[in-house]
């Protein structure tokens, strides 16, 4: 693909650091990747709330450092429902209008209050109360580990979507023929919603692949392949990673999807490089940069 993509659509997922230092670190990668003129960028919410004054912090400095809309992820469980309508109006009041509503998964020894919102279509619900809010949602090409079928999974999608949900939001499926096969399936049950395909490219292969098999997402055996041994080579690495997703795009683009969402992991270097490939022509940072 050459020349510039305008109807191309794209967004950053982020992280927040644990550390004072990681969040300067990511304020230079984030200025890196706004040069790709993204959509927006969203960032992630830890299990139960864990990182909530983090991810504040980064959604702050995102908007400060950028100008651009970032997308604030909220998830529901292991707070009461008064506890996470008072954080919706706190959102609100602070002027965030994205959000990523998602049910999240409950700390290592935590139950889920009597009390609580049960899953996303609640939290959804609840958010569409306090104010108009742009929520996007999850969806799982390969099915969530939960559901009871895949059926069931997409009715599940369907009730966030109805409840208010502007977009679904793709896991992350590296067997493209699974992500068109997902949305026909989505279509077909009358889910007409934008559905963005989650992007992951690859940054450290080994810990991909233990985080996968945690998440349902399946590692096809020719990426294994590809990838085995190359932990240890970054810079081969990083351009197989960036053919890999590269490809990936195209060939969802060629079925008449324009919009993705990269999960960057923080690291903007093949995020950069596939946006490259895609047409956009992004400031590509020096080659000894993270």
């Amino acid at each position: 693909m050459t020349g510039p993509s305008d109807n191309l659509s794209i967004s950053f997922e982020l992280f927040p650091p644990k550390t004072d230092a990681g969040i300067t670190r990511l304020g230079d990668s984030v200025a890196r990747l706004s040069a790709a003129n993204p959509e927006y960028f969203s960032v992630t919410y830890g299990a139960g709330g864990t990182t909530r004054d983090r991810t504040a912090r980064v959604v702050d400095m995102v908007r400060n450092r950028t100008g651009r809309p970032v997308a604030h992820h909220l998830t529901c469980v292991g707070a009461t429902r008064a506890e996470i309508d008072r954080q919706i109006e706190g959102l609100w009041e602070k002027g965030i209008r994205q959000i990523v509503a998602l049910r999240g998964d409950l700390p290592d020894g935590e139950r889920v209050p009597e009390d609580g919102y049960r899953d996303a279509s609640e939290l959804v619900a609840a958010l569409r109360r306090v104010g108009d809010f742009d929520i996007s949602v999850a969806a799982y090409p390969e099915v969530h580990p939960e559901a009871s079928s895949a059926d069931a999974d997409l009715d599940h999608l369907k009730r966030k979507l109805d409840n208010g949900a502007a977009r679904a939001i793709t896991q992350y499926a590296f067997d493209t023929d699974t992500i068109l096969r997902f949305v026909d399936r989505a279509r077909a049950a009358g889910i007409e919603a934008p559905i963005v395909p989650g992007i992951m490219p690859v940054a450290n292969f080994a810990s991909l692949k233990r985080f996968s098999e945690g998440c349902g997402a399946s590692m096809p055996d020719w990426m294994c392949q590809m990838f085995d041994g190359l932990d240890d080579a970054p810079e081969t690495r990083a351009m197989v990673a960036t053919g890999v997703a590269a490809e990936q795009c195209r060939r969802l683009i060629e079925a008449g999807l324009t919009e993705f969402h990269f999960y960057t992991l923080n690291q903007p270097k093949v995020s950069l490089a596939v946006c490259r490939t895609l047409g956009l022509t992004p400031d590509i940072p020096a080659e000894n940069a993270a």
